[in-house]
């Protein structure tokens, strides 16, 4: 989506792969680079108007975005970073104003062949279904790609997922549904009502239900609105994948 936003109404994106064994390297600004291994390689690149080194220095930093209003968020690039690290990769950017961009990601390959393979998949499905109980959780964001984000997350940990884009439309989504809600992840600020009040709506409907408060604003701005960034049923924007189902556990190990 970035390079297609780059290249405006002209231009090439560049979409490939490549399979590299890489010794280990030290960048020079002292961070810790990369493990000796070998590496599938993921690469994006566009024709577009590129970046200068003070705006490459920030892309990955949460909530930083070149865009208009409207057009970004500031959390894609970040979340893809804590997703990448989090597998032991890693991403090599590289542009220059007026001649484009090109991100690669580097994941290590995992060989796991025969007899390994078959319990490996048998152990994943073991940990999945150990990981959800057959629960349900209602996702209500308004912001698409962490709404999308979420729901794979879930889903492929063996949850029941429902989805709503909005407080109005998740009341909706449950009055439909015959079954129970074990979850409710929710952001905190929305558009017709913030994440508490559609708590407090959505618990005269299922008194069991357990509430995740999820923001990307600071405490105080959190706190003005019902929820503590501090209590147990809190994850702060940009999270992990393994934040994310950690928080989500940790939810349901506090069932009386």
């Amino acid at each position: 989506m970035n390079a297609r936003d780059a290249i405006g109404q002209s231009g090439t994106v560049t979409i490939s792969t490549a399979s590299v064994h890489l010794e280990r390297h030290v960048p020079e600004d002292g961070s810790a680079g990369h493990r000796p291994n070998h590496y599938a390689v993921i690469s994006v690149e566009d024709t577009g108007a590129g970046m200068d080194p003070e705006v490459l220095s920030h892309i990955f930093e949460p909530f930083y975005t070149t865009k208009d209003l409207g057009r970004g968020t500031g959390l894609g690039l970040s979340t893809i970073y804590g997703i990448v690290k989090q597998n032991h990769g890693f991403i090599d950017v590289a542009s220059q104003p007026g001649r484009g961009s090109r991100f690669s990601i580097h994941l290590p390959v995992v060989h796991v062949l025969g007899d390994d393979a078959d319990m490996k998949l048998e152990r994943e499905a073991s940990d999945t279904s150990a990981c959800s109980g057959g629960r349900v959780v209602l996702i209500v964001e308004d912001e698409p790609d962490i709404l999308k984000l979420c729901r794979f997350v879930l889903e492929s940990r063996g949850f029941t997922v429902l989805v709503a884009s909005s407080p109005l439309k998740a009341l909706c989504r449950v009055r439909e549904y015959a079954g129970s809600i074990d979850l409710l992840l929710t952001d905190v600020i929305m558009p017709e009502m913030n994440g508490s009040e559609l708590s407090a709506r959505l618990t005269e409907l299922h008194p069991d239900v357990r509430v995740l408060y999820m923001s990307g604003y600071t405490a105080d701005i959190v706190g003005s609105h019902g929820v503590s960034d501090r209590s147990v049923n809190f994850i702060q924007k940009p999270f992990s994948v393994k934040e994310l189902i950690g928080k989500v556990q940790e939810m349901f190990r506090t069932e009386a």
